[in-house]
């Protein structure tokens, strides 16, 4: 058992020693832990093992040693015989390298000279291709700042996109080419600032010079169409149009169209036509736009523009406070707006899309908007007619010449229409400032005639014609006064106002004449009517001035006739025409007659009362003077020498005038008599009254006015004769008999009206009377005026009831 046990360690320790000759030292150690992990005391038995190896192996070396020993000896004798040799041989080594160094140093100096000038020259080629690469890229850059300093920066963006795209990816590695191309896009925003300052200049430049833009066109546009007047007064000789106005480098005709350059031979006297490019210089828009567009940023530049414009055009569009007070300030007006649109319509054609005719229809539809309610607005305030006549041809010369430049204008014309009833309104009230001078000039008397020149010059003035007064010799009077020739001239001068309203409107002649016609019916119907109405009512009219006035009106509504034959005249258009205005003098001057006709019966009686509050009866008195009052005398005479003057007159009038002043006469003596202040009435007083009214008709028995058949004047006193007569005959007995029936000889005496003067009668009685009731006669003659007015109560209340 043992032995077992002691064969087994013994064969393990073997192992273990192989594995520890065979192995990595670094390996030993899990090894050696196995030994100490076995048997107890195993370790010191290895141990013993391990010595007993190591003694075999020294035995080994020691064998392998004395084996080889002689060979090493044998060595170690041969080398020691070959040192000397080596000494030697390194001894001729050294001198000779020596030698050698000394002669290769002159070559290797050489040799390090030759390459130094290799590399020199290596390095120089390098440089030179280099250098070649560089220049180009210097030299654009070069270009590019001198592209700057001149300003010409479409070049220079131009200059800039080849640097990028085809020099500095060339050289790319070198750092200026790095800064250079740092620098460029601050170069663009350079340019972009600049290029955008000269566009603001640019545009309040062309804010300075639209005034003498519009100007320009307007001037060329009036040129032209004066051109055309005189082309269509050569059209037999041939058929040719000239170009006159080319403010955007296009020549236009009056209608807009396009015509050729070489549309006929100009006069070399002719005067240089301006374009815009002559008033205004456009090359900052240009340039502008090109930088833009190659900036890829043309967008934000075409917006920025119309926008600054659409700015600018409402700027353009206010107009000044005092516009309206001098034709100057709507030419100023209307050459802003035109210079703006001459302008755009240049850009428009000149450049790509920079402005479309979208956005020039647009602002345009805005501007005209803008225009026509200006011109309503300042029109309004204007009452010269000259200021309006220059504002309408403003308005056709500024419509003309942006219609040449094809902006739609009919708006414009329609605005003519509204402009034109301002204008007559204008005329209306200058007008009526000439009748009433005319008016207040006016002696309105008939006016003297001297020689045959001096008849002819009035006849030249007035269409009259009278065959007795041209038979009767010189020196006479025509029944009108001076005021009729001036009127008709002056309506004349009206026709002829509103004539030259109406040139250049382009309307056809039936328009015009209606148009005429119109503004004189307007002139007589209401300026004429109104100033003949305003005169007639004046208080310092008397009848002579009325009964002249009628005379007047008479020979002026004759005179209407060839009125309208001298508008006829003018427009060709013949009044026989199915739409043709008549003119409306007739009835403007019978009113006007029959206005003064009503005056003359007012002032008639006007007249009568201030006669008759001259009136001094004494009422009480016991008997009459015998003779008629003096207030009536003085007043029958005024009514004599009144009614001379009125043999001018239409009979009628003449007949209703004298009618209407008795009547008025026989009413005032009357209400004199029935006066409820007038208490008291003596027999006396009714002779004297009397004999008043005797004379009032001895006077319309004289036929002051002949027409009156008969007594047909003398019945206006009829009421106060039969009056009298009761009183004066005092046929009470006959009165009340007859009462009502008719045949009765006191008919139109009213019961109440004979009441009222009897009671006068019976007062007065009492009082003159203290003793009367002591006389007989005088008591029946009370009791009779009391039984009559008890009767005449009872036929006074009989009717009221």
């Amino acid at each position: 058992m043992a032995e077992n046990e002691t064969l087994e360690c013994i064969t393990e320790h073997e192992r273990i020693l192989q594995e520890i000759e065979s192995t990595d030292t670094a390996c030993v150690g899990p090894t050696l832990r196995s030994i100490y992990d076995d048997q107890p005391n195993a370790h010191k038995r290895f141990m013993e093992k391990l010595d007993a190896r190591i003694r075999n192996h020294d035995r080994e070396i020691e064998k392998m040693c004395n084996f080889h020993h002689q060979g090493f000896v044998d060595a170690i004798t041969e080398l020691l015989k070959v040192r000397a040799d080596a000494e030697k041989l390194m001894g001729q080594v050294t001198d000779t390298n020596r030698r050698l160094q000394e002669a290769g140093r002159e070559v290797t100096a050489q040799t390090e000279e030759v390459i130094r000038c290799r590399i020199q020259q290596r390095n120089m080629a390098t440089t030179v291709e280099k250098l070649q690469l560089c220049i180009p890229v210097l030299e654009m850059y070069s270009k590019l700042k001198e592209q700057l300093e001149s300003k010409r920066y479409y070049a220079a963006l131009k200059t800039m996109e080849q640097l990028e795209k085809v020099f500095i990816p060339r050289v790319s590695q070198y750092r200026f080419c790095q800064i250079m191309a740092e620098n460029l896009p601050r170069l663009r925003e350079e340019i972009k600032e600049i290029s955008m300052s000269d566009l603001k200049d640019f545009l309040e430049s062309i804010r300075k010079h639209s005034d003498k833009v519009g100007e320009t066109a307007m001037r060329q546009a009036q040129q032209h169409r004066t051109f055309n007047s005189a082309v269509a007064k050569q059209a037999s000789t041939g058929h040719y149009t000239k170009p006159v106005y080319t403010l955007n480098g296009r020549a236009h005709t009056h209608n807009g169209l396009m015509m050729d350059e070489d549309t006929g031979d100009e006069d070399e006297g002719d005067e240089e036509i301006l374009h815009a490019q002559d008033l205004v210089d456009f090359s900052p828009v240009y340039r502008c736009l090109h930088i833009y567009t190659v900036l890829g940023d043309r967008e934000t530049f075409e917006n920025y523009y119309r926008k600054q414009r659409k700015k600018q055009a409402r700027l353009v569009l206010q107009p000044q406070a005092n516009m309206h007070e001098t034709v100057e300030g709507y030419r100023r007006y209307f050459n802003q707006i035109v210079g703006f649109f001459v302008v755009e319509d240049h850009i428009l054609h000149a450049t790509q899309g920079l402005v479309t005719r979208a956005f020039t229809d647009e602002v345009w539809n805005m501007a005209l908007s803008k225009i026509i309610a200006v011109l309503r607005t300042h029109s309004s305030y204007c009452d010269d007619p000259d200021l309006v006549l220059e504002l309408k041809n403003l308005i056709v010369i500024f419509a003309d010449t942006l219609q040449g430049y094809g902006f739609p204008v009919n708006r414009l014309f329609d605005l003519l229409f509204e402009v034109r009833d301002q204008y007559n309104e204008t005329l209306l009230k200058k007008w009526a400032l000439v009748f009433r001078e005319i008016f207040e000039s006016d002696n309105y008397s008939p006016i003297p005639v001297e020689t045959e020149e001096e008849y002819k010059l009035v006849v030249s003035r007035f269409p009259f014609h009278d065959a007795e007064i041209e038979k009767q010799d010189f020196p006479k009077k025509l029944p009108m006064s001076q005021s009729v020739p001036q009127i008709y001239t002056q309506v004349k001068e009206l026709i002829y106002a509103s004539l030259k309203f109406s040139e250049s409107l382009h309307r056809s002649s039936t328009e015009i004449d209606d148009m005429l016609r119109k503004s004189t019916n307007l002139l007589l119907t209401r300026t004429l009517s109104s100033c003949l109405q305003n005169l007639i009512k004046k208080p310092h009219i008397g009848l002579t001035e009325l009964v002249q006035i009628i005379i007047n009106t008479t020979h002026l509504e004759q005179a209407c006739k060839y009125l309208e034959e001298f508008i006829t005249n003018i427009t060709n258009v013949s009044p026989e025409t199915v739409h043709t205005t008549r003119l409306y003098g007739l009835s403007t001057f019978k009113d006007a007659r029959h206005a003064a006709e009503g005056e003359i019966y007012t002032k008639l009686n006007q007249k009568i009362d201030e006669f008759i509050q001259l009136a001094d009866y004494e009422w009480g008195m016991a008997e009459s003077d015998g003779r008629a009052s003096g207030y009536l005398m003085d007043l029958i005479n005024f009514l004599r020498s009144t009614f001379q003057v009125f043999t001018h007159l239409p009979g009628k009038v003449a007949q209703t005038a004298c009618m209407s002043a008795c009547k008025h006469l026989s009413t005032s003596l009357m209400q004199m008599l029935l006066d409820t202040e007038l208490k008291q009435i003596s027999m006396g007083a009714i002779q004297q009254f009397n004999l008043d009214v005797i004379q009032c008709e001895l006077f319309a028995s004289s036929e002051p006015v002949p027409g009156f058949q008969g007594d047909t004047l003398q019945l206006a006193f009829i009421d106060l004769r039969q009056l009298l007569d009761l009183f004066m005959v005092w046929d009470w007995s006959t009165y009340l008999a007859d009462y009502g029936q008719p045949t009765s000889k006191y008919l139109r005496v009213n019961p109440a009206t004979a009441l009222a003067l009897l009671e006068k009668m019976k007062d007065t009685s009492k009082k003159n009377n203290i003793f009367s009731q002591f006389r007989k006669n005088d008591r029946d003659k009370q009791k009779l005026i009391e039984t009559v007015v008890k009767q005449l109560r009872s036929l006074v209340n009989g009717m009221s009831s």
